[in-house]
């Protein structure tokens, strides 16, 4: 195989993941394809929370100002039952001794400061909108992938030396690998909103109210003074778990009236939850699915890398960052001198492992286990006071637990 430096590298997919591997590999003086399927990169979508593994990845890409300056910085992370009743209270990123922030930002507004950053880096010539992969051919000279546009006409294919798939949780690519591979889906709907509102608790505050079994709400701030009087745009995703429950469809506007009756007793002296949801200015829908851990990511000249790679709840933030993580760790291994099959290889082996235990993580004690645990405790009942449940360090070691398979405690961050 040709091993100059004009090794071609074919992206599809210009989401969080696959601009960020562009831009990763740019920084060492590589260049790649992006094919993006949409024919317009717009800022849609609601909140994300950008945790500090993933603002490490962001920042060593030059962008953490960029960032900062459209987002909201997290203060505290806090819990609480369904009641409202205080369960526990954290410090979040810089507060709590990171070297970076921990933001909640629109995923539009940062999707577009990747997008953006991709075209000046790398030129628009490198970036290639209105590219829906079809499939991808091998053979032994290099690999061939097939584009469709927004109408469903052919665009010419393209060769490559490898491709990296980073085409989402419903990758063309991967399907050709697991035909018959299904989203696993255990019966919990969520939607998801933006309201203005006014600051809650500190401002910068991530909230998590109840558990999945009873109700459940993540709420935190992405934008501050949004309409010029001091209100902000407040994100936030309501999920339940019921038996029998079909997946919600991801293609469709949410209906307020399929769980607002969850929530309707949420008026708590420190918010009003029934307010929250109807006065959202959009409320979309969708399932709490993922896809069971795979042996294989990489086959030839072809790897997996974001959701397509590792498809995983909507919890703690981390399809984002482990996708970041991804894009790092397999720029790192390719060089213009190595083989880059062998790096394709050596990348599934980094990551595989610690992205299957993440997924697992958040199928049975994520971020929320605290309120589930809490909950148990307490049989779903009001509480007088949480130390007579559960000590405020039994709860600190949950978090802890939590963050150090996800990659973002403090010693983890210090050893990666």
């Amino acid at each position: 195989m040709n091993q100059s430096k004009q090794l071609k590298i074919a992206v599809v997919g210009g989401g969080i993941a696959g601009l960020g591997f562009a831009l990763a590999l740019q920084q060492k003086g590589m260049l790649c394809d992006v094919y993006e399927a949409v024919p317009e990169v717009k800022e849609l979508g609601v909140g994300i929370t950008l945790l500090p593994h993933a603002m490490r990845e962001l920042a060593a890409l030059g962008l953490q100002a960029k960032l900062e300056a459209v987002a909201i910085e997290n203060l505290e992370s806090v819990f609480f039952n369904r009641y409202g009743q205080f369960i526990y209270r954290e410090p979040r990123g810089r507060h709590a001794g990171y070297a970076v922030p921990e933001l909640g930002i629109h995923r539009g507004k940062l999707h577009r400061i990747l997008f953006e950053e991709a075209l000046a880096k790398l030129g628009p010539a490198q970036i290639h909108t209105d590219h829906r992969c079809t499939g991808v051919e091998q053979d032994e000279a290099g690999a061939t992938v097939h584009f469709v546009d927004a109408t469903g006409a052919r665009r010419a294919p393209v060769r490559a030396d490898i491709v990296i798939a980073c085409d989402g949780v419903h990758s063309a690519i991967r399907r050709q690998f697991y035909p018959g591979e299904k989203m696993a889906f255990a019966g919990i709907n969520t939607w998801r909103g933006v309201t203005k509102h006014k600051p809650i608790l500190s401002g910068k505050s991530y909230m998590r109210v109840g558990s999945i079994d009873t109700g459940k709400m993540v709420i935190y701030p992405i934008v501050d003074n949004v309409d010029g009087q001091g209100n902000q745009l407040i994100n936030w995703m309501a999920e339940i778990k019921r038996d029998g429950n079909t997946m919600n469809d991801w293609n469709r506007p949410g209906d307020v009236a399929d769980f607002a009756d969850i929530f309707k007793d949420w008026r708590f002296d420190w918010l009003d939850v029934p307010e929250l949801i109807a006065n959202a200015e959009q409320i979309l829908e969708y399932p709490m699915v993922d896809k069971d851990p795979v042996e294989q990511w990489t086959f030839g000249r072809v790897t997996f890398m974001g959701d397509a790679a590792h498809p995983m709840y909507p919890r703690g933030s981390n399809g984002a960052a482990q996708g970041l993580i991804d894009a790092r760790t397999l720029a790192g291994l390719l060089t213009p001198s190595a083989d880059p099959l062998q790096a394709l290889k050596a990348y599934e082996q980094a990551r595989l492992g610690p992205t299957a235990r993440v997924v697992q993580t958040n199928r049975t004690t994520p971020p929320d286990f605290i309120n589930i645990k809490v909950d148990e405790l307490s049989g779903g009942k009001p509480f007088g006071h949480i130390d007579d449940l559960i000590s405020q360090e039994e709860l600190r070691q949950i978090s802890e637990n939590y963050k150090k398979i996800a990659g973002f405690s403090q010693e983890a961050l210090k050893a990666s």
